[in-house]
């Protein structure tokens, strides 16, 4: 088994909202694992992308911040959301080159965050997605070994979405292209990957506040391939990805004027069912399309 993991944990903003299902089945992962996290309480909205478009020295003193807030306790920062992965790794990226290319600049970023009484930030730790986490620290043969129920005949479509692939500039754990971290978990856990063309393109949610019904469409998109390369269900490391799955799946449906049903599972949720966590623990009922033929499937309804 590795070693004791611990981390400073950033779940970020629609973890603790609109996707509390989220928030609940990573605690059950992490503990089923025995992973210590480190709830980064004082954190900020990473932006989501949106902060550099009014001033990127906006996103960078932000996030600068919620990195530091690890720093302080000498832990990698961790976060369950491919969105939030992709801007506090880029603003990390960053602001590590700065320091040799331009000092300056993080010297000002700096001297925001002492005026507003916090730590600087120094460069000092990572940023770290659960999917890297769990591939890259914990190990999928060590993983392997923990799993009570084997997720036999259960077909997966892995939805990576945009940020977690293409943000940063070196991908440690995959290929930002052809990446195989998702399929690789599924495998490990019993369950059988499905490959579909967009996989690893956008769901169309950065479009969703102007222009809805091109994002609808893009989300119908993705779906009905997944659909027809046979999948039971899709699973993503991104909550925002989620949304516009799941959440918003009957207003796609009206979009393309199809029916699809198809149940969007979180990543933790898939691998904590593997461990034998109760469905009930992992907020499976809170999703708007159902995952019961999900659980009938494995047996657990």
């Amino acid at each position: 088994m590795p070693a004791a993991l611990k981390y400073a944990y950033f779940p970020g903003c629609v973890a603790q909202g609109a996707c509390r299902e989220l928030y609940l089945s990573t605690h059950e992962l992490t503990q089923a694992l025995g992973i210590e996290l480190v709830e980064l309480k004082k954190a900020a909205c990473c932006g989501s992308g949106t902060f550099k478009e009014d001033s990127q020295l906006l996103e960078d003193s932000v996030n600068a911040r919620n990195i530091a807030l690890a720093e302080q306790l000498n832990l990698p920062l961790l976060t369950h959301c491919s969105t939030c992965q992709g801007v506090i790794g880029h603003v990390d990226d960053r602001l590590k080159a700065s320091q040799t290319s331009n000092p300056d600049y993080v010297q000002q970023i700096n001297g925001l965050l002492t005026q507003q009484g916090c730590s600087p930030y120094q460069g000092s730790t990572e940023v770290k997605h659960l999917l890297w986490a769990l591939v890259g620290d914990y190990g999928l043969e060590a993983l392997e070994k923990r799993v009570k129920k084997q997720l036999s005949g259960l077909k997966c479509a892995a939805f990576y979405g945009c940020y977690l692939l293409r943000a940063q500039a070196s991908l440690p754990f995959d290929d930002p292209f052809q990446p195989e971290s998702m399929e690789n978990v599924f495998r490990t856990v019993g369950a059988t990957p499905v490959y579909f063309q967009g996989r690893t393109q956008c769901c169309g949610w950065p479009l969703a506040s102007y222009a809805t019904e091109a994002s609808f469409k893009m989300a119908g998109g993705r779906i009905q391939e997944a659909i027809a390369a046979g999948a039971d269900c899709l699973v993503t490391p991104c909550p925002l990805c989620h949304l516009n799955l799941d959440s918003r799946q009957p207003e796609v449906e009206q979009a393309i004027g199809q029916k699809l049903g198809l149940p969007v599972l979180h990543l933790p949720q898939l691998v904590a069912l593997a461990l034998g966590v109760e469905p009930e623990k992992l907020g499976l009922g809170k999703h708007i399309v159902s995952t019961r033929p999900v659980l009938e499937k494995l047996g657990l309804a």
